[in-house]
């Protein structure tokens, strides 16, 4: 069997400060950077989709045929560029060349400068370019926002079932399995689907926690006991488009998929009210850190989660800095600060020299923070993953420094990284687990690698276009009637 095997992930929030080139898939950010040919198939061992996918299919009787991957750090719209010179280099791939099969790593939330569903417009060109009878099967972000178009072109969809993603390369192989069921018996499997009727607030999603947590058990009984293979991704509740919002589907050989499919969306859409988030404003949840961490050994952690890089921020707004000075928190750390500026004028000055500069703010989210810093330490950005989110990766924030300030210590970069992996911190000279709190630009995938060290998690609602609560986006473009938050407002076309 010769299968081509590609991947093109991007998570778009339409409310971003900051567009998606082509550049940005070559650097990668927060995945690999890109890469063609058999340096796609060394990223066997990375724990994403593509490399489950390789190891569950490589083998004397598959050929796998790597064209190129692709993945960028979540920001605005793609561009048409970089939207047209990746898409057109996956189909021209499977225009020259005859396949059994083609597999993509795809996000499913990807928003285009000229088209809403930048996945569903690769799947069709591929369509149009293979034929029928030649299966199409993609791996998804649990945060796709799941198009009418991609289920139809698409043979068959599978989703991550962790948030934090430490599955993703067990939904390349459940991709695998559903590729070869396609393969083995030559015909479409039956479909069936269904939209949830509210938007789901990011944090809610999170699968340490209910209502996620049973609600993926539920899918996994369902599956074994319908003998079906079933997905739900929440949606990413950022992108201005009528398709934005969670799904549910899942493929069977028979009529049954409906029941299976129809029974897990009412298992989801009864407990509306349990997946609404608790936020706290940014003083009050540095002044609860601060009791906690009181009588407590381990860091109390905030989620500063509207400037998350991994959901459109840019990692650079100064709330909850503010509030950590404001307070006088001491023993406390905030990261990663992305300001190419100050990590400049960190290395010019040199450890243990002082700075006078405006931190931060330049997307817009509040001001720049005007202070005197003292250089503590410097940093070339670079380290690997060892937590596990994309256990193994390495990684390269630019030249990075950690500044401080009174009793916070600020671990600024130049390039955005989300901060999920306690070597971020490491890597310019805080040790996570001897702080007495920790803020982490970052939503939910901090969990995996940071849950286990904390007191207590906390999560703030400091500014940043990744809005904690979906129904403070001002939406144009949803479907009318979808509620804005769980049990919350309808949405109404301006």
């Amino acid at each position: 069997m010769r299968i081509l095997i590609a991947g093109f992930q991007h998570e778009t929030n339409t409310f971003a400060p900051s567009k998606t080139a082509y550049d940005d898939f070559v650097r990668g950010g927060a995945f690999p950077a890109m890469a063609r040919g058999a340096d796609v198939l060394a990223m066997r061992d990375v724990n994403i989709p593509i490399g489950g996918f390789i190891r569950a299919m490589e083998g004397p009787r598959t050929e796998l045929v790597p064209v190129i991957w692709a993945g960028a750090t979540p920001a605005a719209h793609v561009t048409r560029d970089a939207f047209e010179r990746i898409a057109n280099e996956i189909v021209a791939s499977a225009r020259d060349s005859d396949f059994d099969g083609i597999y993509l790593d795809l996000h499913g939330a990807m928003v285009c400068e000229h088209d809403d569903d930048g996945e569903g417009e690769l799947l069709a060109r591929l369509r149009a370019v293979v034929g029928p009878k030649v299966p199409i099967v993609a791996s998804l972000d649990l945060h796709a926002n799941v198009t009418r178009r991609m289920l139809e072109v698409a043979d068959a969809l599978v989703a991550y079932r962790t948030y934090p993603h430490e599955d993703m390369a067990e939904a390349g192989e459940r991709a695998s399995g559903l590729m070869t069921r396609l393969l083995t018996r030559g015909a479409r499997l039956q479909r069936a689907a269904r939209r949830l009727p509210f938007l789901i607030p990011v944090n809610g999603m999170c699968t340490m926690l209910e209502p996620a947590q049973g609600t993926y058990r539920a899918l996994a009984s369902a599956e074994a006991t319908h003998n079906a293979a079933l997905s739900f991704a929440p949606g990413f509740p950022a992108a201005d488009f009528p398709e934005c919002g969670g799904v549910v589907w899942g493929y069977g050989d028979d009529a049954r998929i409906e029941g299976a499919v129809a029974d897990l969306t009412h298992h989801i859409v009864s407990r509306e009210a349990e997946w609404a988030v608790p936020l706290l404003a940014p003083e009050e949840a540095v002044r609860q850190a601060m009791a906690i961490a009181a009588k407590a050994t381990r860091p109390v952690v905030i989620a500063d989660t509207q400037d998350n890089p991994g959901g459109g921020g840019d990692s650079n707004t100064t709330g909850m800095l503010r509030a950590l000075v404001a307070c006088d928190a001491r023993e406390a750390a905030i990261g990663l600060m992305v300001d190419g500026a100050a990590a400049r004028a960190a290395h010019e000055a040199g450890a243990g020299h002082d700075i006078t500069l405006p931190l931060g703010g330049q997307s817009g989210g509040d001001p720049p923070f005007h202070a005197t810093f003292r250089v503590e330490q410097l940093s070339d950005g670079r380290c690997r993953y060892d937590g596990p989110m994309m256990n193994g990766k390495l990684t390269d924030a630019g030249p990075s420094a950690r500044l401080s300030l009174g009793g916070v210590q600020i671990v600024v970069s130049t390039y955005k990284d989300q901060m999920l992996d306690r070597n971020l911190y490491r890597m310019a000279g805080v040790q996570p687990e001897q702080m007495k709190i920790l803020v982490n630009k970052s939503s939910v995938h901090f969990r995996a690698d940071f849950q286990p060290i904390a007191e207590a998690i906390l999560v703030a609602k400091a500014p940043g276009p990744l809005r904690a609560d979906p129904a403070d986006f001002p939406w144009t473009r949803l479907a009318p009637g979808m509620r804005l938050r769980p049990l919350g407002p309808a949405f109404q076309a301006p």
